[in-house]
């Protein structure tokens, strides 16, 4: 008798470690531990998403009558951008690109054109971080738009102005055709003019895309770029809170 009750108390007992066992086995498999720390020395990142647009200020002239494709591009950033109320670019970050393409006004047609592609990003404390960007807007540029999703800036049609300077110029040579040789003069000065204004038009090009130091620009970020949060200097984000 003895015996059998301590076989039933070991069979329970067996019976027990089996059943927690198998339930401290199903928790671990359906709630898994969501607070696992973070790998031991990782660098604490804060992302810029693709598609953000960055407003900068031109830190040079730039003009497609003695731009050249390579040359070096500067801006700055002309106001913070902002995540999860961290400053992650402050205002005054040295934005660095290049001329990827620039191209004159042609004599009958063509317009001016210039794409500028952004490829770094300078903080105030030195820490760089690489970047893709384009120009997304010239909202600070004058007679100019943006011609492709590329971020090429091209310059207005000119074909009015050309239009208005052959006309003008034929009325200067009919009003001198008239007082030299009577209304036949006229015909004749107004002939000769529109073709001196066809000329004109012909002979120059058209006007360049000029875009002048402190013109405002929107970069547009065409790739997630990371940055180390710990290289950020928290001066600037004292700075803002208090603005």
């Amino acid at each position: 008798m003895v015996q059998e009750g301590r076989c039933s108390m070991n069979i329970r007992a067996a019976l027990t470690f089996a059943l927690l066992a198998g339930t401290a086995v199903a928790q671990s498999t359906l709630a898994p531990d969501l607070a696992t720390p973070a790998v031991e020395g990782e660098k604490p990142t804060l992302t810029i998403p693709a598609g953000t647009t960055i407003p900068l200020a031109l830190k040079q002239a730039i003009s497609t009558k003695n731009a050249k494709d390579g040359d070096p591009v500067y801006a700055v950033t002309a106001f913070p951008y902002v995540v999860n109320d961290r400053i992650v670019v402050p205002a005054g970050t040295y934005i660095q690109g290049k001329i990827e393409h620039v191209q004159r006004g042609g004599h009958i047609k063509g317009r001016a054109e210039v794409l500028i592609h952004f490829t770094s990003m300078i903080y105030p404390n030195g820490y760089t971080v690489m970047l893709g960007g384009s120009v997304e807007n010239t909202p600070g540029a004058e007679k100019s738009s943006m011609k492709d999703s590329e971020g090429t800036i091209r310059q207005d049609s000119d074909t009015g102005k050309k239009a208005e300077t052959a006309a003008a110029t034929a009325a200067t040579g009919a009003t001198i055709g008239g007082v030299t040789n009577g209304l036949k003069g006229a015909g004749i000065g107004a002939a000769a003019g529109a073709v001196a204004g066809l000329a004109i038009g012909v002979l120059s090009r058209g006007t360049d895309v000029r875009l002048e130091a402190g013109t405002s620009i929107q970069m547009e970020i065409q790739r997630d770029v990371t940055v180390d949060a710990t290289r950020i200097s928290s001066k600037h984000e004292a700075i803002a809170r208090n603005d």
